[in-house]
């Protein structure tokens, strides 16, 4: 990436600049929970007390957003009132950013989009709540989530619980593999799916503190490997919805989109909805816990990654 080109398109915030000209721990954050993940004003709230968890934590949060074609590193009150309630806000991947800033459009970003925008800027950690995959049915519709790779291109760690439970899981592992993106489970032998704790499936690499993460994002930097590395970090155990439980909600959504004719795009938002009517709402509950849990790992590793650097 050509960093030098792209800083006419960057506004980084006063707080986030300081942090990352003293070499102090910085985590990027996504904004699709805002504009496409939740009602307002569950969104605006939930936005802040994740970044309450990275400042706890030990790190300066920097929410990512397109507004008017300029990419915000980090928002202001105002800036993140205004995207609670925002029209028109696309939602961002690596296709769709450099129309977008072109067109000054506004935009939220997605895991890819978002670990673009971290990685011209400067920032090494993102906390997110899960990432996109390979789609069930992929032999017949080719859908694959571009987070995976730009897992494989950009330089990002990405803390997570796992991919979104909906998606074939089994090849989304199989895919990152195949990319050789190092994923990592935090403290568990077994994949995390999302709103469980657990898959059926093995984690490929197990590390149990942020230190240890550090290190080997650093090893992996002095080898001269590229791309970024994936943390999946279980969701605390009192907020998830076991795989045993989940997995029927999942079939009962899939089988309603399929019937629907539901598909592209459109498909993830569909289930993701349904999920949310036939769990009465535990769904989302779970969500912006993990999202919290994540924060929290993602500062600590940043901060471990920050002094390694002093």
């Amino acid at each position: 990436m050509n960093h030098d080109n792209a800083g006419r398109f960057i506004d980084i915030a006063p707080k986030v600049k300081s942090a990352l000209a003293a070499g102090e721990a910085v985590v990027a954050l996504e904004s699709t929970i805002i504009t496409h993940g939740m009602p307002h004003p569950q969104n605006v709230a939930t936005a802040r007390e994740v970044e309450a968890v990275v400042h706890e934590n030990g790190a300066v949060p920097a929410t990512i957003a397109i507004i008017e074609g300029r990419i915000k590193i980090g928002l202001s009150d105002t800036e993140l009132d205004w995207l609670g309630t925002a029209k028109d806000v696309m939602k961002l991947s690596r296709a769709d950013l450099p129309y977008a800033v072109a067109s000054r459009r506004h935009g939220a970003t997605t895991v890819a989009a978002t670990m673009i925008c971290a990685h011209l800027a400067g920032i090494r950690v993102f906390a997110t709540g899960g990432i996109g995959g390979v789609h069930q049915g992929v032999e017949a519709t080719m859908d694959i989530s571009a987070d995976l790779d730009e897992l494989a291109r950009t330089p990002v760690a990405v803390i997570c619980a796992g991919a979104k439970a909906i998606l074939d899981l089994p090849r989304t592992l199989e895919y990152l593999e195949t990319r050789g993106v190092p994923v990592i489970g935090y403290g568990t032998d077994r994949f995390p799916a999302f709103w469980s704790r657990t898959s059926e499936l093995p984690v490929p690499l197990r590390l149990d503190t942020p230190e240890a993460i550090a290190d080997l994002i650093r090893t992996k930097e002095a080898l001269g490997l590229g791309g970024g590395v994936l943390v999946a970090n279980p969701v605390p155990s009192a907020d998830e919805i076991p795989a045993s439980e989940m997995s029927a909600f999942i079939e009962a959504a899939i089988a309603e989109a399929k019937a629907r004719g539901v598909s592209g795009k459109a498909v993830t938002p569909f289930l993701l909805s349904r999920l949310f009517e036939r769990t009465g709402g535990r769904s989302l509950a779970t969500n912006i816990a993990l999202v919290k849990n994540n924060a929290a790992l993602a500062a600590r590793l940043a901060a471990s990654l920050a002094r390694s650097q002093a």
